[in-house]
């Protein structure tokens, strides 16, 4: 099947296009696993599973969304980057 066909089909909206796709094949780029091992203080570790207990989350995703969260405050804005540039 062409692409115009299956965005005909998604736009009509008439047919779940689902059953049109290899969905054992998909894929999202640049979310590929990578497995690390990291040691943690006990301390630490009696934290995170306060907190995600108290979430309702295992550690493994607390972990995960901190780090997430971290980096994304780490990015710079696209306003410093224009100043750098400029520079």
């Amino acid at each position: 099947m062409k692409a115009k066909d299956l965005d005909k089909i998604f736009d009509d909206g008439e047919v779940d296009i689902n059953e049109y796709l290899d969905l054992s094949k998909a894929f999202r780029p640049g979310q590929e696993l990578k497995r690390v091992n990291v040691d943690f203080p006990a301390w630490m570790i009696e934290r995170m599973d306060k907190e995600s207990s108290r979430l309702g989350v295992p550690r493994q995703s607390l972990i995960k969304v901190w780090i997430a969260e971290k980096l994304e405050a780490q990015k710079p804005s696209k306003k410093s980057k224009k100043v750098q540039s400029a520079s």
